[in-house]
């Protein structure tokens, strides 16, 4: 580590980011069982599945307003919560592609109307769902069956979503990212290994140590090469996907981690504990390396986060039905 790096590090140890904001969800009024959150730097907009409240949720961060596409399965707040309704989504093509864990489909939104315009049947529970922007493929994990399920989105009207087959990926998979500029997409299993998948050919390429116990969130520095995991234990490690899964760092974080989010703007990783009710924000240096750079209270059982490119992250509340907003004070890490 440089001296000028350590030292600000230093200087940075007793302080914290902003206070959250936070940011009631509509019909969050009881408790929504969040799973995935992603921000879309093709909408400029974070995607908030609502579970049981039966909406899509996107939020600007401009002017934080939130935009709710209704359609989904709803159910009481006294409900199924983390397994109801919709809980992962990805935006491409024009559309948006979302779960809906009760019916056990992938539905497709028009971005203009606002409006489901498709559903596919699903082959097992959904858990992830995300967009293939160069095959026009839509890959949605499922667990229960451990493989991902691959449709091609036809250009018709309206959209159809066609199965064209699975990937088998043993005790897994867990979380799923797209690296566009490798051609490949990275999941984990449940315990401690990373898979390299070839988009093309949906070939299982590689398989990475990762160094943990519980391997559960993911995150990427595609231009760097830099593949985060968040282990379920409370810790987070760096590899290197250009060099065979090289580890390059890790740190120790609050407990219960489940999804994280990564910041190319500021090169900060974050890393909420449910368990802990904390937000933990880690400094990625230029060689991958991992620095904790500060801790924030957040809420209990506060899993799931996503950050968007003006420097703020977004924390699940499930009890309240709410977003925590949190602005990032700490200067970008290089």
């Amino acid at each position: 580590m440089k001296l000028a790096f350590a030292l600000v590090i230093a200087a940075l140890g007793a302080t914290s980011t902003s206070a959250p904001t936070p940011l009631p969800l509509p019909g969050g009024e009881g408790g929504i069982g969040f799973d995935d959150l992603l921000y879309s730097p093709r909408l400029h907009q974070v995607l908030v599945p609502s579970g049981r409240t039966g909406r899509l949720n996107l939020v600007d961060p401009k002017n934080r307003a939130i935009d709710s596409i209704p359609g989904f399965s709803e159910s009481p707040a006294a409900g199924k919560g983390h397994g109801a309704g919709t809980t992962s989504a990805d935006s491409g093509g024009g559309f948006i592609f979302a779960t809906d864990r009760d019916l056990g489909v992938v539905n497709v939104v028009d971005l203009a109307k606002k409006q489901l315009v498709a559903t596919a049947r699903l082959g097992g529970g959904p858990d992830y769902v995300r967009w293939v922007e160069p095959l026009r493929e839509v890959w949605v994990t499922e667990p229960g069956r451990k493989v991902i399920e691959v449709f091609h989105l036809e250009a018709s009207n309206p959209p159809k979503l066609v199965a064209t087959g699975t990937i088998d990926l043993p005790d897994g998979p867990e979380s799923l990212v797209v690296d566009i500029a490798r051609g490949r997409a990275y999941t984990h299993s449940w315990h401690d290994t990373t898979f390299a998948i070839e988009l093309k050919s949906h070939r299982v390429v590689a398989r990475w140590a990762n160094g943990c116990e519980g391997a559960r969130g993911i995150a990427l520095d595609e231009k760097r090469g830099f593949l985060f995991v968040g282990c379920e234990e409370g810790r987070a490690v760096a590899l290197d996907v250009a060099h065979d899964g090289k580890k390059l760092g890790s740190v120790k974080t609050g407990k219960g981690v489940d999804i994280v989010a990564y910041s190319p703007r500021l090169s900060h990783l974050y890393v909420p504990g449910g368990d802990d009710a904390s937000l933990a924000i880690v400094g990625v240096g230029g060689r991958g390396q991992l620095t904790v750079l500060g801790h924030v209270p957040t809420a209990p059982d506060a899993h799931c986060v996503a950050a968007d490119d003006a420097g703020n992250a977004y924390v699940c509340d499930p009890q309240h039905g709410q977003l925590l907003v949190f602005n990032d004070t700490f200067p970008a890490t290089r």
